[in-house]
């Protein structure tokens, strides 16, 4: 109504729209929206097991997983990776032009691709993605936990957020790359992350690369 209003010329305000509309029993009725669940099926949401306990003693003890927007190309990229808590590292990543189950799907059999993975807590937040059956059944069949951030809360998940906000900053920001092709997103992404496990040292690691820190402890 108070679009309507205004578009008539009148300069009105939203909540005196609404209180009149309440005075005078004229207000609409506005239809729920239907959830939508992937495959139809209500989400299956882990508890927060994870708890902010970020590092891990050994390697494939925790993982953490998560899919971030590319607006540096052509079109929308989504960057989905898995990270070890024991060294940092990225252990699986795939891009797609859509955010569906199959990328998280595709990054997780890639992740578990000779490692043993019994008992890994495998950390996410409660996108759809996540919270399908399909995925949740897959991670559990194969022996792991998952645990879930709580809803809206992106610091139970700060290690992955962290990540991607080095790649984005130190790959294109700092660089001034804005537009290009999607092709050339993927070749920037993709070497920032050989970088990211091969070169970048980290404080945290002793000053070694997530490589470098894995072959020297293991």
């Amino acid at each position: 109504m108070t679009a309507t209003l205004r578009k008539m010329g009148l300069c009105v305000n939203y909540k005196k729209v609404l209180r009149i509309m309440r005075q005078n029993h004229i207000l609409s009725k506005v239809r729920r929206k239907k959830k939508k669940y992937i495959n139809g099926a209500e989400p299956m949401v882990a508890p927060h097991r994870l708890e902010r306990q970020f590092d891990a003693s050994k390697p494939n003890e925790k993982w953490f997983t998560d899919v971030t927007y590319l607006l540096f190309g052509e079109r929308t990229l989504y960057l989905s990776t898995i990270m070890d808590a024991f060294n940092r590292e990225i252990i699986s990543c795939f891009i797609s032009e859509s955010q569906t189950l199959t990328l998280a799907m595709k990054t997780l059999k890639q992740a578990m691709r000779g490692r043993k993975v019994k008992d890994v807590l495998l950390h996410s937040d409660q996108g759809s993605i996540y919270t399908a059956k399909k995925f949740q059944a897959y991670a559990k069949e194969n022996g792991m936990i998952t645990s879930m951030s709580r809803r809206g809360n992106c610091h139970d998940n700060a290690v992955m957020e962290s990540f991607f906000g080095h790649l984005k900053s130190e790959a294109f920001y700092s660089q001034k790359i804005t537009k290009v092709s999607n092709t050339t997103v993927r070749k920037i992404v993709l070497e920032y992350i050989h970088y990211y496990n091969c070169v970048r040292i980290q404080e945290k690691l002793n000053h070694l690369s997530p490589k470098e820190f894995r072959e020297q402890v293991v």
